[in-house]
């Protein structure tokens, strides 16, 4: 199935790229997505935990499967005043 990767702020510069559009795994959960990106930009990693996931507009569970044709986001943290 395909899913389509969209990055932002500093989790596109470690990334090295805004969007991407994958084939994954019919089981594939975000998990299983996160560990993918992670091993093919090692960089993504220094974002750790603070990384957060949406799946088609909402934040979801890393555990949350995936399905053909779904969006996700990556959301680094951010800060502002």
């Amino acid at each position: 199935m395909r899913v389509h990767v969209i990055a932002f702020a500093r989790a596109r510069e470690l990334l090295g790229a805004g969007e991407l559009n994958l084939e994954i795994a019919e089981s594939s959960t975000l998990t299983t997505l996160r560990e993918r990106l992670q091993r093919e930009a090692p960089r993504l990693g220094q974002l750790g935990t603070s990384l957060r996931l949406a799946r088609n507009g909402t934040l979801a569970a890393d555990s949350e499967p995936l399905r053909d044709g779904d969006e996700v986001a990556l959301l680094p943290p951010v800060s502002g005043g």
